[in-house]
């Protein structure tokens, strides 16, 4: 009887507002959940590490409970990065010297290309998405394999990040005695955890609202067409309630969970809320949820405006996800329908057995993806060294 191939698949996900950690077990290309842990997160400033040691300090909390819960001790995570991600389409020509059939290595080098392009200052390719290839002049194919051309050309998308910041992000989490598999886009994790092909395939996006930044990746017909960082975060959302209702951040941060919706039109006009920081302790509850509301609207007209920078408004015939813990304030859906005209639903992981009720969760969307991104990483790398050694077997 053969033995089964078990690993364990960690995804690290260290926010600007808690740091989660999940570990997985993956046993014959099955994943199932074993633990995970969190701890608030420190040494943060605008989702740029301010202070590494203190980011450091919070992984390792997360990572030694998630540990004991899991009762298992790894040692290497995947690893999520967001504030700072850009994407970028670029094209890679390659002549095939002659009219034959198109194998693996022209595609390679065709794509190899296409990455060589300058960089913006300071940063670095994090991932090479291909979206389709031209063969001799003809455009929209998936994969050129096997066909008869002289010439390909790879059209891909390049999603860049702060090389600054993921150099810190992968010292922080060294220092919490973890190795780094691979570091991905947080946006891209996401979509991995909880849009499934058939959505991708019809045009889908996924809204990542984080504390202190935001992500948007938008897929169509299985290519990755945008991955970015967008300016408007939670955050945004909780400056705008204090300063509205001339309450401190914190106040405003438990009265936004509390009572606060996205959807100004669904709140009676009698209803109020007490707020204890204030003299006049009650302010209609239609006024923090106008705050709310616009704030809203203003974020999704943005990644409307993404949409449209890549021909994909109107188009995402699959959805828009939500995840974050931005994604948990009401009325979130409605705004967002409201101004994309598509389904808006919350993202939520799909495909770990065991997965806790209690983590069905937009917050923990993110970092489930990472873990699942862990176990395709092993995987692969499991079939590569099953291929090499039957070649051996082979050439003996």
């Amino acid at each position: 009887m053969r033995t089964p191939n078990i690993f364990d698949a960690v995804g690290l996900d260290a926010g600007s507002a808690w740091t989660r950690c999940v570990i997985c077990r993956l046993e014959d290309n099955r994943i199932r959940f074993l633990g995970c842990g969190s701890a608030p997160s420190q040494g943060w400033v605008k989702g740029l590490i301010a202070d590494q040691n203190a980011v450091s300090e919070c992984i390792l909390a997360a990572l030694r409970e998630a540990e004991k819960n899991a009762q298992t001790s790894v040692e290497a995570a995947v690893v999520g990065i967001g504030a700072t991600v850009r994407g970028a389409n670029c094209r890679g020509l390659h002549d095939l010297g002659r009219v034959r059939t198109v194998e693996q290595r022209d595609v390679n080098r065709a794509m190899q290309r296409a990455k060589r392009v300058r960089l913006p200052e300071g940063a670095m390719v994090l991932h090479m998405s291909p979206q389709d290839f031209v063969v001799d002049g003809h455009p929209g194919h998936r994969d050129p394999r096997k066909m008869i051309a002289g010439q390909i050309e790879a059209n891909v998308h390049l999603v860049m990040s702060s090389q600054r910041e993921h150099d810190c992000l992968v010292t922080a989490v060294n220092q919490a005695h973890l190795a780094v598999e691979e570091t991905v886009c947080d946006g891209l994790a996401s979509c991995y955890a909880a849009v499934l092909p058939e959505h991708r395939r019809e045009g889908a996006a996924v809204l990542n609202i984080g504390a202190q930044s935001s992500e948007l990746a938008v897929y169509y017909g299985d290519a990755l067409q945008l991955a970015e960082s967008l300016p408007i975060s939670g955050d945004h959302f909780t400056r705008d309630v204090a300063r509205g209702l001339c309450i401190g951040f914190e106040d405003a941060a438990i009265v936004k969970h509390e009572f606060g919706c996205a959807q100004a039109n669904v709140t009676a006009e009698n209803c109020s809320v007490e707020l204890a920081s204030r003299e006049d302790r009650d302010v209609p509850r239609r006024t923090l949820n106008c705050i709310l509301e616009s704030r809203a609207l203003e974020l999704f007209r943005m990644v409307q405006g993404e949409l449209a920078r890549v021909s994909m408004e109107g188009a995402l015939m699959g959805g828009m996800f939500l995840c974050g813990g931005g994604a948990r304030l009401e009325g979130m859906r409605e705004a967002g329908e409201e101004i994309l005209k598509c389904g808006v639903c919350k993202a939520m992981p799909v495909g770990i057995r065991d997965w806790p009720d209690d983590l069905c969760d937009p917050a923990w969307t993110t970092v489930a993806g990472l873990a699942m991104y862990s176990a395709k990483l092993k995987s692969q790398r499991e079939m590569q060294k099953r291929s090499y050694g039957l070649l051996s077997k082979v050439l003996k």
